[in-house]
């Protein structure tokens, strides 16, 4: 979890007899195991050296000394409504969600039986969704800020394209920085949040997110903070796959080269985020549709890294201020193929709805 060179990019309850062809798609994390951990699988995760985030249970346990168990986790989505099946009828309703101090009596009973490992809590699309129904009687958007005191790594799901029961879900990609920002804030900044991100039609089978929408989602949701992500790539309808994404030539392509884009900025990712006040002030031309930015600056670096993204799903102009750079700084539009030289302080470019621009500034900013 130190190597500054490791940003984690998961893929959610997948069968590790897949770990070889997820890990040639940049995957580097399992997180859950169907009923496991079993032995079966933590072998042949160990054999493809994939690590895994997965249930504390007995046979784990036994296992703890393994590395290949990267960290442990509760059961997903505690904040939706849980099923309680009728022991008269048999028949299953939902009743209330998991209360909060029960999610941090298990995350300390956790800590208890092995603390050398992070928790991981993944919450549901209520964290960012207000119209969301499925939380269950007697559930308030109060309970978050006490539901992430039991983990150690705080992580939540929205899909909006497949997954929120709207025709116009491409409207609300902007929920995913929200969720994020939702998290930053109730953690008060102090646990690493992540977040999931949609890839298949999920439950839909008429609505599936673009591959420019996945790269929208994701780069949103580092632009405003994220510092892991989790594919979720199964299909229910209109038949169930467990792995769709790997039968998904032109989606895994656009997954494979995202993830690629992100391992080579990982040092980047990890490093310290500069205030861009400081350094680079964003300005979008259509107030409709805010550009998102994030400047970072390696240690020991030459250069300062502008991450930006229109933030809804219409085209802006961005207008970017440069603060203290000196005359002639040259940005790289990077995977562009593209250049901008800067004679003043600002620089101006176009962005399609959602679009994503990553730029590399150099030389650095002159000094007072």
């Amino acid at each position: 979890w130190n190597d500054p060179t490791f940003f984690p990019i998961a893929v959610w309850l997948q069968d590790p007899r897949n770990a070889a062809k997820y890990k040639a798609a940049g995957i580097n994390l399992y997180v859950g195991l169907w009923r496991g951990p079993t032995k079966a699988q933590l072998d042949a995760l160990k054999a493809a050296d994939m690590p895994v985030i997965c249930s504390q249970n007995t046979f784990g346990l036994t296992r703890k000394d393994d590395p290949i168990i990267a960290g442990w986790m509760h059961g997903d989505e505690p904040d939706n409504a849980q099923p309680i099946r009728d022991p008269q009828t048999g028949r299953e309703r939902y009743g209330p969600p998991i209360p909060p101090p029960t999610i941090v009596q298990n995350y300390q009973r956790l800590k208890q039986r092995d603390d050398s490992r992070p928790i991981l809590l993944n919450l549901g699309q209520g964290v960012a969704n207000d119209a969301w129904k499925g939380r269950g009687a007697g559930a308030s958007i109060d309970d978050y800020p006490k539901y992430v005191q039991g983990a150690d790594i705080v992580s939540f799901d929205v899909y909006p394209v497949a997954g929120i029961d709207r025709r116009d879900g491409g409207e609300f990609l902007w929920f995913v920085p929200k969720g994020v920002e939702r998290l930053i804030r109730w953690t008060e900044g102090k646990k690493p949040v992540w977040n999931c991100i949609e890839c298949t039609h999920i439950s839909d089978p008429s609505s599936k997110a673009t591959p420019e929408q996945v790269k929208a989602e994701v780069w949103m949701a580092l632009i405003q903070g994220s510092r892991g992500l989790i594919y979720f790539v199964h299909e229910f309808k209109p038949k169930f796959n467990e792995h769709a994404l790997l039968d998904d030539p032109v989606m895994l392509k656009a997954v494979t080269a995202l993830n690629a884009q992100i391992r080579e900025l990982a040092p980047v990712l990890n490093s310290p985020t500069i205030p861009s006040e400081q350094v680079v002030s964003a300005r979008s031309s259509n107030p409709d549709s805010p550009i998102g930015s994030l400047v970072k600056r390696p240690a020991n670096g030459d250069v300062v890294y502008l991450f930006t993204a229109a933030m809804r799903n219409r085209p802006t102009k961005g207008t970017f201020e440069l603060k203290g750079f000196a005359s002639g700084a040259t940005i790289e539009v990077l995977d562009e193929n593209r250049r901008i030289t800067v004679e003043t302080d600002r620089f101006e470019d176009e962005f399609r709805a959602h679009e994503v621009h990553l730029y590399r500034i150099s030389p650095l900013p002159v000094r007072p």
